[in-house]
């Protein structure tokens, strides 16, 4: 049996592994990292700000083409008229400014799990039915959601294209305290968890070429 001071100084060892575990979980999780091109891909469910966020990087880099994916809406459906969020995205976009001949709404099968994987297979699918000449992608979403969104996009997309990544703080939580805040537990440990499943138990199934 360990003595006393080993139980000290494995109960020491063991509290800073949870405290650098939990200090390092959400810079791990956001990821920014854009790749060069004139494609931009916006992830449909971002909330009203990241949207209003993103038109300076439109302008900036001058994408040809906005394509906005998501599936469909819990709720709100109803009300606002649109059944997915790709299109809700879409039709946002394009009230904040953005040209209509810019922006395509490419909604997602609806599923009751891997609802990232799908956008990106929706993605993916117009891509080709479209012959789109581009080696490569960004991504745009939510920090916490940035490295799981580019590793599904990958996966579903393939070797065909580069796919880069571009993260837009979470204004809900404070990204350096954010098991302070009920928004950033959920956020945080949920995706960390779906990250692990994604990396380490998600098998993507043979597409349809």
């Amino acid at each position: 049996m360990p003595t006393l001071r080993a139980w000290i100084v494995l109960l020491f060892l063991g509290a800073t592994l949870i405290v650098l575990g939990v200090s390092k979980a959400q810079p791990f999780l956001t990821v920014n990292d854009p790749v060069s091109s004139d494609i931009l891909v916006v992830e449909g469910w971002l909330p009203d700000y990241a949207l209003q966020g993103m038109l300076a990087e439109t302008t900036r880099d001058h994408y040809r083409k906005i394509l906005v994916t998501g599936g469909s809406m819990g709720a709100g459906k109803i009300l606002c008229g649109y059944a997915t969020w790709a299109e809700l995205g879409a039709a946002t976009l394009i009230r904040l400014g953005v040209d209509t001949n810019t922006v395509e709404a490419l909604p997602a099968a609806r599923v009751s799990r891997d609802r990232t994987y799908a956008s990106a297979v929706a993605l993916h699918t117009w891509l080709r039915r479209h012959q789109i000449d581009a080696a490569s992608l960004n991504v745009i979403t939510m920090a916490e959601h940035s490295r799981r969104t580019r590793l599904l996009f990958s996966k579903a997309l393939g070797r065909e294209y580069h796919v880069g990544i571009i993260s837009i703080e979470n204004r809900d939580y404070d990204p350096n305290r954010w098991w302070k805040s009920s928004e950033g537990v959920r956020g945080v440990i949920g995706e960390m968890l779906a990250y692990g499943y994604a990396r380490c138990l998600f098998w993507p199934p043979a597409r349809a070429e």
